[in-house]
């Protein structure tokens, strides 16, 4: 018996704090809440690594950046990891992707038997950290803070003029789908850009929130000075000092992202409503690759395990999963073994290798059976950092700062780092305990500057002479488009008719 067709919809920087259960009630966006109602909402989600490239390879694979070797937004996803589009290919299933995976290197499918669309970033290695060189910042190509000072309306930007792309792609290949030339089940991945920065909105929706009470960020900035460790490097990242901020221009900002959700939640209707009008089922999931802290703390955009950057919305609608909330911390790295379950898909073969875990039984009131783990190694960090979320807990680990703990069901602002007080030493070598038996930092570490100094030298003998980027080049067949005098047009016409006959 074949498996339901699966609808996968992934926004990019979407901060899962505004996703409790749901899209909070004062966000415009009526198609996602539609979604959520039924749909299993879980509430704690987080992301393998809070960056582009490493947490879409993560959850594409169901493996963390250590297993992936995808470090950071220029590191190579290798063509022998399997990803959920391989084992549903292998399974009989039809897999095409419309949109943005970040996926860097000469394989630009892994696993899709058709794409739709270019990516918006680049996928050769031009964007490689370099740990030989804390503190230094590569200004063409690491944020800065000018996507907050430059917050506003357009009606065209790069990243509008992708997303719709995407869209009008997505909503074309549903009815192509529903056409019935292909009697497999289908696996479409739609994967858009925003709301990620810049923060700049259609003026339809950026007059949405004009009065909107959430423009400034919950809890006060925390000076610079007194920022931790990673977070101070994340700050000077973004050239902090070479923008003053003011507090207009962090409402702004926030109002520009508000404005690309509910942009957002229309291009995803627009795909929901071609499948409702073919008449098609499919089991949909919604999610982000990561968050963004959005200003609350003082900082923005991603890099940290603070729970605006790292914590992501998750939501799955399928046959016998009831609708609702689960509040158990979940991964994103989790949604390969959930999708392998419900399309009745083994893994046995790659399992020991796999990080995630069926999210099916904990859908249905199972407890989880490992703390949620993520990962960063990429800009903004001179070493690896590890974090552990275990059941209220939050643990930070990196070789080169001081540990930090959180109390996330008394603290969820993580304002209060407990890794210092005598009360929670327990809690502390614990939490310490499970992340040294899962993380050598000192080889970890190793891997990443040895991954760094092969794709440099790589990078600047690829940018001698004739250049062959690796970017995806989208070819569109012409000759079987429309109408073509190798084809029937009476068979054509009534072929390409949805529904036929009525």
């Amino acid at each position: 018996m074949p498996g339901p067709n699966i609808l996968i919809l992934m926004v990019d920087q979407l901060n899962g704090t505004l996703w409790p259960d749901g899209p909070a009630d004062w966000l415009h966006a009526p198609n996602l809440r539609r979604l959520a109602d039924r749909s299993v909402r879980f509430a704690n989600a987080y992301t393998g690594s809070p960056l582009c490239a490493p947490g879409r390879a993560s959850f594409m694979s169901g493996q963390l950046p250590r297993r992936t070797r995808v470090y950071d937004n220029a590191a190579e996803f290798a063509s022998d990891i399997p990803t959920y589009a391989h084992h549903l290919r292998r399974a009989g299933y039809a897999t095409c992707l419309s949109g943005k995976m970040h996926f860097v290197g000469p394989d630009q499918l892994h696993g899709f038997e058709e794409r739709l669309t270019t990516d918006i970033y680049p996928a050769d290695f031009g964007w490689t950290p370099d740990y030989r060189k804390p503190g230094e910042r590569i200004d063409w190509w690491y944020h800065n803070l000018g996507s907050v000072t430059g917050a506003g309306v357009a009606e065209i930007s790069n990243q509008l003029e992708y997303d719709d792309e995407v869209a009008h792609h997505a909503v074309a290949k549903v009815y192509d789908l529903a056409r019935g030339a292909d009697d497999r089940p289908w696996c479409l991945t739609v994967s858009f850009t925003h709301p990620h920065d810049p923060y700049v909105a259609r003026r339809r929706y950026w007059d949405l929130y004009a009065d909107c009470a959430h423009l400034d960020p919950p809890g006060a900035a925390i000076p610079f000075e007194a920022q931790d460790a990673h977070s101070a490097r994340l700050m000077e990242a973004c050239d902090f000092r070479a923008f003053d901020i003011t507090p207009d221009h962090v409402r702004r900002a926030r109002q520009g992202y508000f404005a690309n959700i509910s942009y957002l939640d229309d291009r995803i209707g627009e795909i929901l409503a071609a499948l409702e009008a073919t008449r098609q089922e499919a089991v949909v999931v919604f999610l982000s690759d990561h968050g963004d802290m959005l200003g609350e703390r003082g900082l923005w955009f991603k890099m940290s395990f603070f729970e605006g950057s790292a914590r992501v919305p998750l939501m799955i609608a399928a046959p016998g999963l009831a609708p609702g909330r689960v509040d158990t911390p979940v991964s994103t790295i989790d949604v390969l073994p959930t999708l392998a379950e419900i399309a009745g898909v083994s893994l046995d073969e790659v399992m020991p290798w796999t990080d995630g875990e069926s999210l099916v039984a904990v859908a249905q009131g199972a407890e989880r059976t490992a703390p949620v783990a993520i990962e960063y190694a990429a800009e903004g960090s001179i070493a690896p950092l590890v974090c552990l979320r275990d059941g209220r807990w939050k643990y930070i680990r990196c070789a080169a700062d001081p540990d930090m703990l959180f109390d996330l069901g008394a603290d969820p602002g993580e304002r209060v780092n407990l890794a210092g007080d005598p009360a929670h030493a327990g809690t502390l070598s614990a939490l310490r305990a499970k992340s040294q038996a899962r993380w050598d930092l000192a080889a970890y570490d190793a891997e990443v500057r040895e991954s760094q100094a092969r794709r440099r030298v790589v990078y600047e003998a690829l940018r001698n002479g004739a250049y062959y980027p690796w970017d995806f080049q989208p070819l569109q067949k012409a000759s079987e488009r429309y109408m073509r005098n190798h084809m029937d047009l009476n068979v054509l016409e009534e072929f390409k008719r949805f529904p036929r006959g009525e």
